[in-house]
């Protein structure tokens, strides 16, 4: 039986964040958490055990540079993915591409 899935859902839309995290959440294996800045980001990453980090539109290339680095630093492992919308479908498929299963 697998766990929870930490999904960290970072976005500078609250409307669009709030849609991320809802669709993110309507998988029971799933728990998806959202932030609209990079301050937020960090301090949550770095309390809870994240497996992927979907990163939103709106993110400037420094801050989207600055956070991947930041949670590289802290787990090597984790799986960073650029989401840009494009439907439910599109957000599950790219987060089981992402995971590794394609169930």
């Amino acid at each position: 039986m697998m766990g929870t899935t930490n999904i960290l859902y970072i976005g500078r839309h609250p409307e669009i964040l709030a849609t991320v995290v809802r669709l993110i959440n309507a998988n029971e294996n799933w728990n998806g958490v959202g932030v609209m800045n990079d301050e937020e980001a960090k301090e949550i990453f770095l309390k809870k055990d994240f497996s992927l980090v979907l990163l939103g539109s709106g993110i400037q290339e420094e801050s989207e540079a600055e956070l991947c680095a930041f949670f590289k630093n802290k787990n090597p492992n984790i799986r960073i993915v650029q989401h840009y919308g494009g439907g439910s479908g599109l957000l599950k498929s790219e987060i089981l591409l992402a995971l590794g299963n394609t169930k």
